[in-house]
């Protein structure tokens, strides 16, 4: 019996956006397939951002459609999402246990399965002891662990993880990308934006590389090295940006 192939849960079609004059995404077009890992990749204005955006149904795309199981995203939707943006954006006066168990809520949990489940995650992640420390007294790191467990608490169906161990020392990064790997074997879709090549190679099974808007790589891991003479994707990073990318600023685009 021939293996039926993954549907794609998010399809992004004929995509541009436009904001005045300047042309910030061209013509893209991509699919995310059920269960995968997909890396979201490319500098600093690339588009990234843009592209998230506009599938969260942020931005109205100037041309073309983008979709979540075949219709426009809702926060109503019958797919269940979780977004975890690069920047933070927890309470920082409430203590840790309090916050996720008020986002708990949030995502339709009952507040001691929230409760319940809140202390089990921290407890993983080396934050048990924390649990009623305020948010603005822990690290930036402790506070990115807090904000994924906040992301990934009841379940979703898609994860949208943008720089999601971005300041972590290589133990936490090793943690955190365990968690990952489990959402994905438990059935979740995962959009992996990263700067971190080696993340790419050991956890997407497709990836695509933007660059002013346009994909300049599309494919799986392995088609995208063979494309380009079997190089890492670190090289390859560099082939399509040059040197000066990997000392960009903080542009979000």
């Amino acid at each position: 019996m021939t293996k039926a192939q993954p549907s794609p849960l998010v399809e992004v079609k004929d995509f541009s956006m436009k904001f005045g004059k300047t042309t910030v995404i061209d013509s893209l077009n991509f699919e995310i397939m059920k269960g995968e890992t997909f890396g979201l990749l490319g500098s600093n204005g690339s588009g990234k951002t843009t592209t998230i955006r506009a599938l969260l149904g942020i931005y109205k795309p100037t041309e073309g459609k983008l979709y979540i199981e075949n219709k426009a995203y809702t926060v109503d939707s019958d797919v269940t999402l979780g977004y975890l943006p690069e920047e933070r954006g927890l309470y920082r006066n409430e203590s840790v246990l309090d916050v996720m168990i008020y986002f708990g809520t949030l995502k339709r949990m009952r507040p001691n399965e929230a409760k319940e489940w809140s202390l089990n995650y921290l407890k993983r992640v080396g934050l048990f002891d924390k649990a009623n420390v305020k948010i603005d007294k822990l690290s930036g790191g402790q506070q990115q662990k807090v904000q994924l467990g906040v992301t990934i608490m009841n379940h979703p169906k898609l994860l949208i993880l943008d720089e999601p161990t971005k300041g972590f020392d290589p133990v936490n990064r090793r943690l955190l990308m365990d968690i990952i790997e489990e959402r994905q074997a438990d059935g979740a879709t995962v959009v992996l934006v990263t700067h971190h090549m080696e993340e790419v190679e050991k956890l997407c099974d497709r990836l695509i590389l933007l660059k002013d808007g346009s994909a300049a790589a599309y494919g799986t891991v392995e088609q995208v090295r063979a494309a380009h003479n079997n190089k890492s994707l670190d090289d390859i990073f560099v082939d399509v940006y040059g040197h000066h990318a990997l000392q960009g600023g903080e542009q979000h685009v």
